[in-house]
């Protein structure tokens, strides 16, 4: 159980997750790619209109394919924001890529579009576009820019589940586009994740680099006799089970999806008043997938404070990434593209707030007035 009355989130049930892992076992096949594999493959293909997913181990593991395809070489650059959790980058440093880290956008806490070009370099291969708190990135600049320079656009979507740019599910729009299942998040299979692959000329590729480097996906389809290793590849398939929980979720996607985006809603509605007043600045509830609802406090120390209280009232809100370029691995393996001031300043203040399926409108009040009370004090 959580020392917490109000955790910051929590995992949950909400259909036939535990049915279909049983039927999974039922049906004797549990390790990767079986029915509830392709189900899930089926449906996010359906929902994305994208030509290939791949469901993957984690949004990691999505990302170290998305790497793979990019086809990167030793001394490459990667353009990205430092505002990000660390396999965003871990992913192409370990193809021998070197991260190019730029500033963030104020309003949004994505990349900062405006400073992208100002980063690249001859050896630039690709950029990877951050949608933070499933909010899109300005994808139309960004892919003009990329198409312009020739290169690869991937989407890191882990906070972005059924989120929308214009008419466009986010993930959809670049080359490739990594999503998350992780418990943490909207929709959830513990650990998991789904590489889309939206580039008609990566798909084959993809598939082979998925089954480890081989062409078995060609002989499950009747394309070969027999299959074998052609390419580079790693064991990137989750398990039956990992699959058949999901299947469980998916089912209930867009109902998970409303009722996270109406608890941050609420958040907005019963907070607005503190922002009116400038003692905080709220995130953009409305242009969010409902994954995070967060405030920026006006330093480090109001935010601290802010947290500490909250904590003594038995609710657990925390702060979010410590900026990569700073990061003793970030200074190791990556360079930093000109002033990082927005980035540092929305790390040393950004409040998250409790947010999960599950989480009742009594609890979302309490939440609310303790951030008052911490305020009126």
């Amino acid at each position: 159980m959580s020392e917490y009355r109000i955790p910051y989130g929590k995992p949950f049930i909400v259909g036939h997750e535990l049915d279909h892992v049983a039927e999974a076992v039922r049906l004797g096949h549990l390790s990767g790619n079986g029915e509830f594999t392709q189900r899930c493959q089926r449906w996010l293909e359906t929902h994305f209109a994208t030509p290939r997913a791949l469901l993957t181990q984690s949004c990691t593991a999505a990302l170290e394919m998305a790497a793979v395809l990019c086809d990167l070489e030793p001394g490459d650059e990667v353009v990205m924001p430092s505002f990000t959790f660390v396999s965003t980058a871990n992913a192409f440093v370990l193809r021998g890529a070197r991260p190019v880290f730029v500033d963030i956008h104020p309003e949004t806490l994505n990349i900062d579009e405006r400073l992208i070009e100002q980063a690249l370099g001859p050896r630039s291969r690709a950029v990877v576009a951050v949608h933070y708190g499933g909010v899109g990135c300005d994808m139309q600049t960004i892919m003009h820019l990329a198409r312009a320079h020739r290169l690869r656009v991937v989407e890191d979507a882990a906070h972005a589940f059924l989120a929308r740019h214009g008419e466009q599910l986010l993930g959809t729009i670049g080359d490739l586009g990594c999503l998350s299942f992780h418990e943490t998040k909207n929709v959830i299979s513990g650990e998991g994740g789904a590489l889309l692959v939206q580039a008609p000329d990566l798909v084959a590729r993809a598939e082979i680099v998925w089954e480890k480097g081989t062409n078995r996906s060609a002989f499950f389809r009747g394309e070969i006799d027999r299959y074998t290793w052609v390419d580079i590849g790693s064991s990137f398939l989750p398990s039956e089970l990992t699959a058949a929980f999901l299947w469980g979720q998916l089912e209930h996607a867009e109902r998970i999806t409303r009722r996270r985006r109406e608890l941050a809603g609420m958040y907005h509605a019963r907070l607005a008043d503190l922002e009116r007043d400038g003692v905080c600045v709220l995130c953009d509830a409305a242009a969010g997938s409902g994954h995070i609802f967060h405030l920026l406090a006006r330093d480090g120390r109001e935010r601290d404070a802010l947290i500490a209280s909250l904590k003594k009232r038995g609710i657990l809100a925390v702060s979010h990434y410590v900026p990569l370029h700073s990061a003793p691995a970030g200074r190791r393996y990556g360079r930093t593209a000109g002033s990082m001031r927005v980035t540092e300043q929305v790390s040393e203040t950004l409040v998250r707030l409790p947010l999960y399926f599950e989480m009742r409108d009594a609890e979302l009040e309490t939440v609310c007035e303790a951030v008052r009370a911490f305020y009126r004090s």
